[in-house]
């Protein structure tokens, strides 16, 4: 799927008013916390990773991530080739750690 594609069917589903920025970015705080949860339950607590868990607590930050994006009337295929441009300046050669 794009990136626009889902942004475009995601945003079928928001609902908000003049606080959509806020809601959204505290929504990301908080689906961004329940993904850090699953990893730090994974870490220090020795409790399996839950892969559908973590599929579905990604999604939720994916779909907050593309509501902001969406608001600010920036196209999310933009955001991921932003990404990817600066990825590939800051490590031309890829990442390895004894460099």
């Amino acid at each position: 799927m794009e990136f626009n594609e889902y942004q475009k069917a995601a945003t079928r589903t928001l609902y908000g008013n003049e606080q959509v920025l806020t809601n959204c970015a505290l929504g990301l705080a908080g689906e961004s916390g329940q993904l850090i949860d699953l990893v730090k339950n994974y870490t220090f607590k020795g409790k399996d990773l839950n892969r559908e868990e973590m599929i579905h607590e990604m999604g939720d930050v994916l779909w907050y991530l593309s509501q902001i994006a969406a608001w600010a009337d920036i196209p999310f295929d933009e955001v991921a080739r932003d990404n990817i441009e600066t990825l590939n300046k800051r490590y031309p050669h890829g990442f390895a750690q004894d460099k």
